[in-house]
């Protein structure tokens, strides 16, 4: 007898998964059938050009690798954000972006996945989130138009190939904007928490830089929001508790814990996150290392900034950052502009109007932070531009370029404002790739052309009805290669060369740390290609970031060791660091074949390596150096902690005559290398003069390597020479 089992109730049943799964590949029943697979093309687009080749990368920015190392060696290391597995000292920056490679690293075992692959997730992940919001304020071709923009933003597509932590960074914020527009939409508190919440994740992953969009989100809801005034401000009161506690809680934390049981925190002069917070990483950034509070790094007057261009109103569009980010900020700023005009007597809760205002004001104050910072400035944290850019360009193309009933009188000057912002991009495409005219001579005239093709056709299908459709469908294929054409061909650069990982960059090389490396130029540094220092010299006698004369230990700051490769493994002359010459060698400050560590006095060779590695013992650390430079290739290549008793640059002041003794006494530290004349353990420092007094040179004879020029046999340095120095402790 068979038993018949009763229907289940009407409207209780769940959803069948093929539904679900429709839905998610094709969209909701609402959706444009071309909307959802037009936005799986963007994905796999943006995936593509993040991910291909992607183990050309190596180690990426090894000094960020060697911390990821380090994190899935000890939890502590991980928690911390340490340098070395021993924890002496952190990376300059939070732990979030570090977190996520070193689970990774857990799961799949350490190597270029592991750092790489969880870049590439986060990029994707915030073109499909831009794509959301952009939706939910101007509709479908907006947010497919935002998303393919974004997508193929030249830095973001090189930053996304690279370990640094500003990739997770835009993913948290561009997920916070979502939040915000959604507590602005639906006038509840919880979506604007979580928005608080996600900015201070990103104050974890990189401190202030996150905190420059809450002026926007801010005002965005004070305006538009649509609960009452009194209402609005008790909540923005209570985001920025919710802000206040997600931002704070690990410096606190770290903070709270004594100095004798924790890492001193790299780049702060006292060993604080607070000092780093205000100093090197805040303030500094600002109006300079030097003129922060807690000083910092980098040379007077921001030496640093020289990475991307002096300091001013153009920076965002000079030689060297001009290609990595300003391609559509014409059209951004033209379409921010009159849509605003075009909206402005709307309700005070439109949303459209809204993300215009959110988009817009988070462009205003990174253009005005990035352009005037006196500080160390990277081209690739012009990556946090990219969101606002994509959004504003997706709305400008649909509000600009479509016939709105409810706005008839506007509609006749719609298209004009239009035709003058893709006149205004494919001029300024023109300009940008005139700078290179070797690079794919034939572009730029491709791009003029289409702009100029573009407006007579969008012009006409909007001024002469018989025109009509096709028109218009011409004109707007001929406007995305005007104004994608540029941006996308700097971003399959990105995507076809290896990442110089300490400062990415997409297209041909135009100045200072271009890709592909710093290529070489007439009067006198590489580097003095077109767009670089004047004649190819440093500003002020001075390297970027570093005192007068050279950068501490000799080596160029934000040069991680371990190129492109794997650590000790230079990678040519594409590595984008600097080459020192000693004698009849070269070494460049990525580890030279058969080499590590760094610049003059740096030398760690593989000699060393084995001899420090047979002679370590029960010590925790391998050997100490002056640096981070030196440091890093080491624990890359032996996966052993390696003490950087200067931190990142060795400058800072992490170690002391009192902390080295006790680190000998108690067993934990045998080997110690000198050289270099900048930082703990250079020059005539007090640790220097400690080690030599109390130390015992091993000769190079004893571990079978060869000396620098300048240094004899025996290891005795001749006068001013800076050759490396082996000292045991003990």
């Amino acid at each position: 007898m068979t038993q018949t089992l009763p229907a289940p109730p009407t409207g209780t049943a769940a959803p069948a998964p093929r539904g679900r799964i429709r839905r998610i590949l094709l969209g909701g029943p609402g959706d444009p059938a071309w909307s959802r697979p037009a936005l799986w093309a963007v994905l796999a687009l943006a995936a593509a050009l993040y991910a291909w080749d992607l183990t050309s990368g190596g180690y990426a920015n090894s000094y960020y690798s060697a911390a990821v190392k380090s994190g899935s060696q000890s939890w502590k290391a991980f928690f911390f954000g340490s340098l070395d597995a021993g924890n002496y000292i952190t990376v300059d920056k939070p732990p979030m972006a570090l977190w996520a490679q070193e689970l990774f690293a857990r799961v799949i075992g350490f190597g270029t996945p592991a750092l790489l692959l969880p870049q590439v997730i986060e990029g994707v992940a915030a073109v499909a989130i831009l794509h959301a919001t952009v939706r939910r304020a101007f509709g479908h071709p907006a947010a497919l138009i935002a998303a393919a923009v974004l997508a193929l933003t030249p830095i973001t597509v090189a930053i996304n190939r690279d370990n640094n932590p500003d990739t997770l960074l835009v993913l948290l914020l561009v997920a916070a904007a979502w939040a915000c527009q959604r507590a602005v939409e639906t006038g509840r508190l919880r979506p604007l928490l979580l928005s608080a919440f996600l900015v201070g994740c990103g104050f974890n992953t990189k401190m202030l830089q996150a905190f420059l969009v809450v002026p926007a989100f801010a005002l965005v809801y004070l305006i538009a929001g649509r609960p009452g005034i009194v209402r609005r401000l008790g909540h923005l009161v209570a985001a920025g508790a919710v802000l206040a506690v997600s931002s704070s809680w690990w410096m606190l934390i770290v903070d709270a814990v004594p100095a004798g049981s924790r890492p001193y925190i790299g780049g702060s002069t006292d060993g604080t996150v607070w000092d780093l917070v205000i100093g090197y990483n805040g303030l500094g950034r600002v109006f300079g290392e030097n003129n922060g509070p807690g000083g910092g790094r980098g040379g007077p007057g921001g030496g640093g900034a020289s990475f991307g261009g002096q300091s001013g109103a153009g920076r965002l569009f000079n030689d060297i950052v001009g290609g990595q980010i300003s391609w559509l900020i014409p059209f951004a700023v033209i379409a921010l502009v009159a849509c605003l005009v075009l909206l402005w007597k709307r309700p005070r809760t439109d949303l459209a109007r809204a993300a215009l205002l959110l988009w817009g004001g988070w462009l205003a104050v990174h253009y005005v932070i990035f352009s005037f910072a006196e500080g160390t400035f990277h081209p690739y944290y012009t990556t946090a531009l990219g969101p606002a850019i994509a959004a504003l360009t997706g709305a400008g193309a649909v509000l600009l370029f479509r016939a709105d009933r409810g706005e008839a009188r506007w509609n006749r000057v719609r298209p004009l404002v239009g035709s003058v912002a893709i006149a205004a991009t494919g001029a300024w495409a023109f300009v940008l790739l005139n700078r290179t005219p070797s690079w794919h001579p034939w572009l730029r005239w491709t791009i003029l052309a289409a702009a100029a093709a573009s407006i007579a056709a969008l012009l006409l299908g909007h001024l002469v009805r018989r025109a009509g459709t096709r028109a218009l469908v011409g004109g707007t294929v001929l406007a995305a290669v005007a104004t994608l054409a540029g941006p996308g061909a700097y971003a399959v650069s990105a995507a076809s060369t290896a990442s110089n990982g300490n400062n990415p960059q997409a297209g041909p090389s135009t100045g200072f740390g271009g890709p592909g490396g710093m290529r070489g130029g007439p009067g006198g540094m590489p580097g003095g290609s077109r767009g670089g220092f004047p004649g190819g010299q440093m500003p002020a006698g001075q390297m970027p970031g570093g005192a007068p004369g050279g950068a501490p230990g000799g080596q160029m700051p934000g040069a991680a060791p371990g190129g492109q490769g794997s650590a000790g493994q230079g990678s040519g002359s594409g590595d984008g660091q600097m080459p020192w010459t000693r004698g009849d060698r070269t070494q460049r400050s990525g580890g030279a074949r058969g080499g590590f560590g760094g610049g003059p006095g740096g030398e760690v060779s593989t000699q060393m390596i084995s001899y420090l590695e047979k002679n370590q013992g029960n010590a925790t650390w391998l050997v100490a150096v002056s640096s981070a430079q030196s440091a890093s290739s080491i624990i890359l290549s032996t996966g052993r902690p390696v003490m950087a008793m200067g931190g990142f640059t060795g400058s800072d002041p992490a170690m002391t005559v009192a902390k080295l003794q006790k680190y000998v006494k108690d067993g934990k530290l045998r080997y110690i290398m000198l050289g270099g004349g900048m930082g703990p353990g250079g020059g005539n420092s007090s640790v220097t003069a400690w080690v030599q007094k109390n130390g015992t040179l091993v000769a190079p004879s004893e571990y079978g390597g060869t000396s620098w020029s300048g240094t004899s046999q025996s290891g005795a340095s001749s006068s001013g020479s800076t050759g490396a120095q082996l000292y045991k402790l003990g």
